[in-house]
């Protein structure tokens, strides 16, 4: 099994994405219980658990929301998961599961497809500040 921190959830991002980069941004202004860890799936770590996940990393354009104690969630579910810890509002994030998964999926896919056409791409991963660099694995 990797070695990853306990009572954490892990999110795995495109490092290059600017897109996704932004959406990391934003999870760690929201997260004010201190819920999530983040890994880059390009990073070592983050081949390692898609490999220990069994999931095909070159098949891997999604974020990936990854509790070591239970399950993984990806694409659109991932999102739904990752809002519904913000609390407060954000829990009415729920409301999005009646929508089928093929469909939310295929608009999720749709935006993976075009996010470096829209959004542009880094030519690394973003190197964390000081002060972010615990949320970082």
């Amino acid at each position: 099994m990797i070695d990853l921190p306990a009572n954490k959830k892990i999110i795995l991002f495109d490092g290059v994405c600017n897109l996704c980069n932004s959406a990391v941004q934003f999870i760690i202004k929201h997260d004010k219980k201190d819920v999530f860890r983040f890994v880059a799936l390009q990073s070592e770590l983050g081949i390692s658990i898609c490999k220990h996940l069994g999931i095909s990393f070159a098949k891997m354009d999604s974020i990936l929301l990854f509790n070591p104690d239970s399950a993984y969630f990806y694409k659109s579910s991932a999102v739904i998961a990752i809002a519904k810890e913000f609390g407060g509002l954000w829990r009415l994030s729920e409301i999005f599961r009646i929508v089928p998964i093929f469909i939310s999926d295929r608009i999720y896919d749709y935006v993976a497809k075009n996010r470096y056409n829209w959004y542009g791409k880094k030519e690394s991963c973003m190197i964390p500040t000081a002060e972010l660099k615990a949320k970082f694995l």
